[in-house]
């Protein structure tokens, strides 16, 4: 065994010890075979010479390609490692300390890869914290900002109603006094109310429970409370309505939530005399409701901003709290149901499709 691993050239000191004792070897060889040839000592000399050349080459191509070629193979696959690329390995497959030292270089550039690609995902994760941390503050700020300007106009109001409802004697007054103060009262209930309802389905706090009903009889329903059973309705009310039950599997009291508020929506943005049309039509597998109001429309670049809370369109003709249709777009969104608004000849539409049930 030892006269084995002797002789193995597992080693590149042992491949050059080798390589110089054959070179050694064949040089004393050479020298001797040619000063006993039968020719001239000068020429004999001359032939000793090329052969010496000849050996002399034949070593250099030996010692470029056991050593400096390799060499210059892992000098350059770390050049590059140490650019971190790690697109081209080490393709050293001796075995020698150089086959060794490629698998060791390879197997390094795998585990900084690896290393890197982990790093890159924490800092991109760190990215994405940093910048949902950021919008959650932009947010809660501009919560703080818009609640504070919404509770200053009633809070005023109620504070100088009080005060009024203090010094007045006149009893009438003090009851007109005193249902301003409730009125306004009752709005920033409402408002705080839809406020915690958004922020709960924004977060998480509140699930969806989805159950089989007709949605057919459901909008019935509904606009049947809102728009037609209306004592002093001043607008035009066209519907147009599928007339045997179509069944959808969602969750029914936040789809009602969301026909209250497209309907008032509609309702209060509709123009004197205009006309309401509500419609649900089949299509294939989904059913397409949409609710167009006469009136003025949204200008382009708010189109996309009228989901967004506390939004108030400068051409409706009343003021809520601007909290609606952000909780319609919340709920539908939950679901992945699509929804939208457009711009119509003579006023504007909202819409939403809901998936049926056979």
């Amino acid at each position: 065994m030892k006269i084995k691993d002797s002789l193995s050239l597992r080693t590149v000191r042992k491949k050059i010890i080798m390589l110089s004792k054959i070179a050694g070897i064949v040089l004393i060889i050479s020298y001797v075979l040619s000063t006993r040839l039968p020719i001239e000592a000068d020429f004999s000399l001359l032939l000793w010479l090329c052969f010496v050349i000849l050996l002399v080459l034949i070593m250099d191509y030996l010692m470029g390609r056991f050593i400096s070629k390799p060499v210059g193979q892992l000098s350059q696959a770390a050049r590059k490692m140490a650019q971190l690329d790690f697109s081209s390995p080490c393709k050293i497959h001796t075995n020698d300390e150089f086959g060794e030292l490629s698998q060791n270089l390879n197997k390094m550039a795998q585990n900084l890869q690896h290393a890197l690609s982990q790093l890159q995902a924490a800092n991109l994760q760190l990215e994405k914290d940093v910048e949902q941390e950021k919008r959650l503050l932009e947010e809660r700020k501009e919560l703080i900002d818009n609640l504070s300007h919404e509770m200053k106009t009633p809070l005023g109001i109620i504070r100088a109603y009080t005060e009024g409802l203090q010094d007045e004697p006149d009893e009438q007054k003090r009851q007109k006094y005193s249902d301003v103060i409730i009125t306004e009262v009752d709005r920033m209930s409402d408002l705080i109310t839809a406020l915690l309802d958004l922020s709960a389905l924004e977060n998480g706090a509140t699930k969806l429970r989805a159950e089989l009903f007709d949605f057919v009889e459901f909008v019935e329903t509904v606009a049947g409370r809102l728009l037609i059973d209306v004592p002093d309705r001043y607008y035009e009310l066209q519907y147009d309505l599928p007339e045997h039950p179509i069944y959808v599997y969602t969750d029914k009291d936040r789809m009602e939530q969301v026909l209250n508020n497209l309907l008032v929506n509609a309702k209060q943005n509709v123009r004197p005399g205009g006309i309401l049309a509500l419609s649900l039509k089949e299509n294939n597998s989904s059913l397409d409701f949409s609710i167009f109001n006469q009136g003025p429309s949204i200008s382009q670049e708010n189109l996309s901003k009228i989901w967004t809370k506390f939004y108030r369109d400068r051409n409706s003709r009343h003021s809520g709290s601007g909290l609606g249709l952000a909780i319609v777009a919340q709920i539908l969104s939950m679901q992945e149901l699509p929804y939208g608004v457009a711009n119509r000849p003579g006023g504007v539409v909202f819409y939403f499709s809901v998936p049926t049930v056979k």
